[in-house]
């Protein structure tokens, strides 16, 4: 017979069982629903009435946004949103207006690969799982604002995503001010000849297609041929996070091209330097600070321009300008724009066998090596133990310090998405480039003295030689000499040197490459840009948006030979004619005229990079927020100088690519008027992850872990042995546990109490349902301590509690509300229990008193419980806004403590003193305990040290 259903639970008829527990939390549920208990008033109307409210501080809570899977939560999933609401429910009690609720962000590849599977419009799936995950989460009791809640598939969110993007489009970064401006004051200067033409026309001398174009190298948001990451076989692009280590699509395991398509990209390196510096601003931990740092890449340098003949020059990035001299050859990314224009017809004389590859003509050598580079990923691009290849252009480029003309090749271990795509190779002093030079027999120069015996001619050496403290050498011509100085005072000589002579300048690099904005699919945000017959791309009017979704008759990408890189995709919103051929008149005086509609779509990250605005004023169809809303509840204040959410929780693995995306979208917003806080998240807290053991069968093979039996210490399934591992949780490792098994088995509020028990938040920690039972317990503790189980009356008096009470009961009111102000439930809990405990061995009917503080203490852990509680000990408002029990501290000091007197290390006495005592009246007291004097037994005393009130320790003469 289970815990909850023992033959003590049928003898005691009101018992705390799973099926009370079980009334108790649909009847509240039910109640705070109807009541809008969790409704969260906003300044605008609300808070004007009320001036008790209004003088309330503020705080908006906010977990990750979830996707709705169609297999539904399991236990690990709802860890993060009992600490949220935990939290949420102690910062009301504690005085705080709470804003706490949650959406579903919806669009989705899965979604779109269950309508390619089975023909079911991905609107219709994706907005059954949220039903199913919406009663899920119910379940559990989560105080949420429900008003505030929506899903980014909605037509009403989308419009403002769409409108946003607009505002991205419409944009541009004015470096001067250090912020976005409207991309009409930019063609207002172009206009007057404040800012000159790139080719020094005026304005209205440029075609509507040059305008466009001019125009383009600076909005925000901008479309360009960008290098891609392709897989004909399943028809799309894929971000990089999509790509396995070996360059297959993570997806259906089929080849991975680069390519170049028109795409859609956002200029968020424009917002660099600031993503960077803002970071000091934002608690954050460290670990995710210094995530976005790296991925940021922040890097001094110099740029250096290498003429080519007929050809301009090709520009690179160093932060070892330095070593200039030593450059002895260059590379470019084999996706780079200048290989078509530097390469020549034939092979100069006199060139190396190697370097041709065995190719006829340099245009057949590039052809080949890039078909052969564009199968391979970033990762195995860039790997240092595979072997170093390439090819020569035919082409030569001169070095602007030596004065050489040195050969450019193309290589795969140099990317277009780092730097500028093209380097200074310096073979001696740089490992990769040492390796390639071997394999291709190029020269090598040194121009850093080594720090050990292989002298100065590289051609001996066994590899590279690299180093900051080195001097420099052989690094001088007729106008400048480098020799004898250190790197740093080297550095800045050639890079004044190259600023003189018009080849260069000290520059800022960053790794940060602009964001990638499209995806070929179909379920996803449609981009409001319509092309003209010129191909000119054009934004819809506000009053067009929202720009929906069109029905189409097939969800599927067009899909090519896996091995076919010389494709090109297809959309699913391609094929509908209908929607993507219109006449529309767009407002700007030109009247209705033939325009063709963006067939991309947007990516999924973009529902989620504004969606903390929608929670403040989800119903707005005038504006995307509220000024004043969104100045209460995210403006700037003290503490928090870029305004944000007040504490935002969710997995580190979104601690690059969303949380870098929301923030350039919140500074784009921030800069041009519509939002006062700069930055979207101030506090950011990171959960760690429930586990749960995985078993494998001698093939490997997961099998069921709830029908998994141990025995001896060995575990076995259908009576053969199995292995075990902790793992993650999942329906694919068949062992996840769902929080609908938990809940039916002991109720929420157990399941709620087990989850934060567990251990730190922050630490990732296995799941054994087993253990469950332990929370499942203390609740029952709890309820026979006011409730009598047989008859279901309050067994509570009138009376005031003992001295002991007293100090247990204010002990545990500091301690748990301190730990629940820290996010460390675990330890709270603990003290609830402790409590509990203590209470249960006093025996007795609680006072009055104790018994409403115990259930105050529990109430953001436990609602339902401490609600029906509140309820039968007389109350008639929810507990949910009820203050937090507050310590007195005379009774949180304990009244003694034991202080342990040591004489050569050994314990001699233990003295019950007044935790206030000094240190001189406790050296007196402990030199005269009997036991000590006894000890020294006349032995003179060299030093006494005191640690009051914990410690003497004796040293004898």
């Amino acid at each position: 017979m289970s815990e909850t259903n023992s033959a003590a639970d049928v003898a005691a008829p009101h018992r705390y069982t799973a099926a009370m527990a079980a009334d108790i939390e649909a009847r509240w549920q039910d109640f705070w629903d109807a009541e809008g208990t969790y409704e969260a008033p906003n300044p605008t109307g609300d808070l004007a009435g009320d001036p008790e409210l209004a003088a309330k501080p503020k705080k908006f809570i906010m977990d990750m946004f979830p996707y709705p899977s169609g297999a539904g939560l399991h236990v690990g999933h709802p860890l993060g949103y009992i600490a949220t609401d935990v939290y949420a429910r102690h910062q009301r009690m504690s005085g705080h207006n709470v804003l706490h609720t949650l959406g579903f962000d919806a669009f989705g590849l899965p979604a779109e690969q269950y309508a390619v599977q089975t023909g079911t419009h991905p609107r219709i799936s994706t907005e059954a799982n949220i039903e199913n995950m919406t009663a899920q989460l119910r379940r559990l009791g989560l105080g949420h604002d429900k008003r505030r809640s929506f899903a980014t598939i909605e037509s009403e969110y989308y419009k403002w995503t769409q409108w946003i993007f607009l505002q991205i489009f419409n944009s541009w970064y004015d470096t001067d001010a250090d912020r976005a401006r409207p991309i009409a004051e930019l063609v207002a200067q172009f206009e007057s000849g404040e800012r000159a033409t790139p080719d020094g026309r005026d304005w209205s001398a440029l075609s509507a297609a040059e305008r466009a174009d001019v125009l383009s190298d600076h909005r925000l948001a901008y479309a360009s041929d960008a290098p891609v990451n392709w897989s004909p076989g399943l028809g799309t692009v894929l971000a990089n996070e999509e790509v396995t280590a070996d360059g297959r699509s993570e997806r259906g395991n089929f080849p991975v091209f680069k390519a170049k398509l028109r795409q859609w990209n956002m200029r968020i390196t424009a917002y660099a330097d600031r993503l960077l510096n803002d970071l000091d601003g934002l608690d954050w931990p460290e670990a995710i600070k210094l995530q976005q740092r790296n991925w940021i890449g922040r890097s001094e340098g110099a740029r250096v321009d290498f003429p080519v003949d007929g050809a301009g020059s090709i520009t690179v990035f160093t932060t070892r300008q330095d070593t200039l001299f030593g450059a002895t050859y260059m590379v470019l990314a084999p996706e780079h724009e200048l290989v078509e224009r530097i390469i020549p017809a034939a092979w100069p004389d006199g060139t190396h066998p190697v370097w041709t590859g065995g190719h006829a003509t340099p245009a057949e050598a590039v052809t080949a090596y890039r078909k052969q580079a564009a199968a391979k990923s970033d990762v195995e691009r860039q790997a240092e133990a595979k072997d170093k290849t390439g090819v020569f252009t035919g082409a030569y480029a001169t070095n602007p310090v030596s004065g050489e003309q040195i050969p450019v090749f193309i290589a795969d271990y140099v990317l277009m998405g780092y730097g500028t795509g093209a380097i200074m190779a310096v073979p001696a002093h740089d490992a990769r480039d040492f390796a390639f030079a071997r394999a291709f027999e190029l020269p090598m120069r040194c121009v850093v003295e080594p720090s050990d015996d292989r002298g100065t001619d590289a051609s001996t050496w066994e590899d590279a030689f690299g180093s900051y403290e080195a001097k420099l050498v052989n690094s001088a011509n007729d106008e400048i000499s480098l020799d004898g100085l250190g790197v740093v005072d080297a550095k800045a000589r050639i890079t004044d040197w190259l600023k003189e002579h018009g080849v260069g300048e000290g520059t800022v690099n960053f790794r940060l490459r602009d964001w990638l904005f499209s995806r070929q699919r179909y379920w996803g945000e449609p981009f409001p840009i319509v092309y003209d017959e010129e191909g000119i791309a054009h934004p819809l009017p506000e009053s067009m948006l929202p720009l929906e979704l069109p029905e189409v008759d097939d969800y599927s990408p067009r899909t090519f030979d896996p091995d076919d890189a010389d494709t090109q995709p297809e959309t699913p919103l391609s094929r509908n004619a209908d929607w993507v051929n219109v006449t529309l008149d767009l407002g700007d005086g030109s009247g209705p005229k033939k325009y063709r509609r963006e067939t991309n779509t947007m990516p999924n990250w973009a529902g989620s990079c504004w969606y903390e605005l929608r929670y403040l004023d989800p119903n707005n169809s005038e504006k995307l927020v509220d000024p004043a809303i969104e100045q209460y509840w995210m403006g700037p204040r003290e503490g928090q100088p870029t305004g944000g959410v007040d504490l935002y929780v969710g997995g580190a693995e979104h601690a690059v690519l969303h949380l870098l995306y929301a923030r350039f979208w919140s500074k784009v917003l921030h800069d041009l008027g519509h939002v006062s806080s700069a930055e979207p998240f101030h506090k950011l807290y990171n959960q760690g992850m429930i586990q749960a053991f995985v078993y494998r069968d001698s093939r490997g093979i997961a099998v069921p872990a709830a029908e998994v039996e141990e025995r001896d210490g060995a575990y076995y399934y259908e009576g053969e042995k199995v292995s075990r591992v902790l793992g993650k949780m999942g329906k694919s490792l068949k062992n996840a546990v769902t929080p609908d098994e938990i809940c039916g088995e002991y109720g929420a509020d157990t399941l709620r109490l087990y989850e934060m028990a567990m251990g730190p938040l922050d630490v990732s920690r296995p799941w054994d349902t087993r253990a469950v039972v332990g929370q499942y317990r203390l609740l029952q503790r709890l309820w026979r301590n006011i409730v009598d189980e047989e008859s279901g009356e309050v067994t509570v008096v009138d009376t005031e509690p003992g001295e002991d009470t007293l100090r247990a009961l204010h002990k545990a009111i500091d301690g748990v509300g301190g730990d629940m102000a820290g996010m460390r439930f675990n330890t709270a809990i603990a003290k609830v229990t402790e409590l509990n405990n203590h209470l249960t061995k006093a025996g007795g009917p609680l006072p009055r008193p104790v018994a409403e503080a115990l259930v105050l203490l529990v109430a953001p852990l436990a609602p339902h419980i401490a609600e029906e509680l509140w309820r039968r000990l007389g109350h008639t408002e929810s507990v949910v806004h009820q203050d937090f029990p507050v310590a007195d501290p005379a009774y949180v000091v304990d009244e003694t403590v034991t202080c342990v007197v040591q004489i050569k290390g050994k314990v001699r006495a233990r003295l019950e003193i007044s935790p206030s005592i000094t240190d001189a009246e406790l050296e007196a007291l402990a030199l005269a305990d009997p036991a000590v004097v006894a000890a020294l037994d006349g032995a003179g005393i060299r030093k006494v040290i005191v640690r009051a009130p914990k410690l003497v320790n004796i040293v004898p003469a």
